[in-house]
């Protein structure tokens, strides 16, 4: 194993290994959680505090549900909700019933929730109302025989909860007609629940806990297989290296984070969710961050220590004209993830909030944090930090080999949050795992001498916007099958806002191809941050001798007309 000097980096309190056997499974540190902190508050939502012990017993009941269905350990189940009260309870329940959290985001189009649902097996699926319509278009191509309905007010209490439902169905039609039949209302689900018996299966740290799907370079999104004790690690790995600051939060105040991020999105699943339920802190949800005069509305409302966020989010909170109406005095930890962090951006935040931004790195296939800066330190560096505890890194060339210090190469990560593989697919899976156990990134970077990493570039032709990754061929695909597209490529390119966004360009067979008739097509099959910002025709497309197209070609002329 190779020497780590990044160890030289830690703060005092953060140890170079943690015990990755120190749970047998995810269902034992929640049940921890809910015995320990039964009367704590776990989660809070539009003003409603949920506590551990109420959690318990609604994931007990809704586990009995699905188990009821006559679902088995291993079998999967989708959950298709932005952050909101059920989805905790829904991976509570499915995780201690031994079943395979399938994570969906709920933005998604028909032909990309279908894809999802078919590859995974998963055999049922929990969905917030907003977007049964979707469901219901790809549903009869799928292996889903069992649907639950959650509805945005449905653990709110009775007369809060209807009048969420209200607004939310009759005042901002944000419910679109569905049909669904054989369907079963989430809280329904949960009282026919109580009334059975869950059974505990036997969960040991191999078994799958979820399938984390992630863009694939051939279009095709992969699942990757994430173990119990993959996201166990990385909650204890997280634990351990944030214990200099979190350490500072006053023995009277239960630990709070703020989670403008998804749950569906692994790093919130596992820093905010999974962390959260280990520390019997506090988690706020957030169901939709981009109204961002409601999320400092509701921050206001919070005592709040650690926050989360990308770099789009850091950007428009502090250019929000209420951002001053939040008390910022309590925060220790903020964690960028997901996208670059821009150092105008870090340095504002320091000076407005007094905490700096620690900006980290990691993929679904490590479940997902492997680095981090060291989150005593005040300076900006623009690099990634260093690899978290129990985690090493190495920089290797196109044979497999370790690169001189300072070189780039292609990151490779080694350490107990790496995934088993990809779902179903041991081709793909040999091509990133290296024999002696590290998964090659796709990112190329460097490393110093202290043992700081820096991303350079990228191998792949991926393409971040706010954290999300798109991988350019399935946005070719979905735009090759228009009429009128002779060839097109997509690129990314430098937005302020989103750090990349999409730029497609095409090549016309028939001049009546127009810019709006591709957008048209493009938002009926690609989520919103999928969907090209840029649409540009041109008469040819650069290519290799043998007829590849050359996209990093297009990618220098876009960043010269800039």
């Amino acid at each position: 194993m190779t020497e780590r000097p990044w160890l030289s980096a830690y703060p005092a309190g953060v140890p170079p290994d943690i015990d990755p056997n120190l749970y047998r499974s995810l269902a034992q540190l929640l049940e921890d959680a809910y015995r320990d902190h039964a009367d704590k508050p776990a989660y809070s939502f539009m003003g409603k505090d949920m506590s551990y012990g109420q959690v318990e017993v609604l994931s007990r009941a809704f586990g009995a549900y699905l188990q009821g269905l006559g679902l088995v350990k291993g079998d999967r189940v989708a959950i298709m909700m932005p952050s909101v009260l059920q989805y905790p309870v829904a991976v509570a329940a499915a995780i201690r019933a031994g079943l395979v959290v399938v994570n969906v985001n709920p933005l998604y189009t028909p032909r990309e929730l279908e894809h999802q649902l078919k590859d995974s097996g998963s055999k049922a699926i929990v969905i917030i109302e907003n977007f049964a319509h979707t469901l219901q278009q790809c549903i009869a191509a799928t292996p889903v025989k069992h649907v639950v309905i959650a509805a945005m007010g449905d653990l709110l209490g009775m007369l809060k909860g209807a009048l969420v439902n209200h607004v939310v169905r009759r005042v901002k039609k944000m419910v679109p007609p569905y049909q669904l039949p054989g369907s079963v209302r989430f809280n329904d689900a949960v009282a026919q629940g109580r009334s059975r018996t869950f059974t505990r299966p036997e969960i040991g740290p191999d078994d799958v806990a979820v399938l984390q799907y992630t863009g694939g370079t051939t279009g095709v999104s992969k699942g990757a297989v994430l173990l119990h004790r993959n996201i166990a690690a990385n909650v204890l790995q997280s634990q351990a290296y944030n214990y200099p600051v979190t350490s500072q939060v006053p023995k009277n105040e239960q630990p709070t984070t703020i989670c403008p991020l998804p749950l569906y999105h692994i790093f919130a699943f596992t820093v905010c969710m999974m962390l959260s339920a280990r520390e019997g802190g506090k988690l706020v949800l957030i169901p939709n961050p981009r109204d961002l005069a409601a999320v400092l509305k509701e921050m206001s409302r919070h005592t709040f220590h650690s926050f989360p966020a990308v770099n789009t989010l850091f950007a428009g909170l502090l250019n929000h004209p209420d951002f001053d109406k939040v008390n910022w005095r309590n925060l220790k930890l903020s964690l960028g993830g997901g996208m670059a962090v821009q150092s105008g951006v870090a340095q504002r935040w320091l000076e407005k909030t007094g905490c700096p931004i620690c900006e980290g790195y990691g993929l679904s296939e490590t479940s997902p944090s492997a680095s981090c800066n060291p989150l005593t330190t005040k300076e900006f560096t623009g690099t990634v930090g260093v690899p978290i505890p129990s985690t090493y890194f190495k920089c290797l060339d196109d044979d497999g080999n370790e690169v001189p210090l300072g070189e780039p190469g292609e990151i490779a990560i080694k350490g107990p949050q790496v995934m088993a593989g990809y779902w179903q697919r041991p081709d793909e899976t040999a091509k990133v795992m290296t024999p002696d156990g590290y998964f090659k990134t796709g990112d190329i970077g460097t490393q110093d001498e202290r043992g700081y990493f820096r991303i350079v570039d990228r191998k792949k032709d991926m393409v971040t916007v706010s954290g999300f990754k798109v991988y350019p061929n399935e946005v070719e695909d979905v735009v090759s099958q228009l009429d009128g597209v002779l060839e097109c490529a997509a690129i990314g390119m430098v937005d302020a806002k989103t750090g990349e966004a999409v730029k497609l360009v095409i090549v016309r067979s028939d001049d009546s191809l127009t810019e709006e008739k591709v957008r048209a097509h493009c938002r009926l099959n690609l989520t919103a941050y999928k969907q090209p910002k840029v649409v540009e025709f041109r008469k040819e497309l650069p290519k290799t001798p043998v007829g590849k197209i050359l996209r990093r070609e297009l990618r220098e002329a876009s960043k010269a007309a800039a």
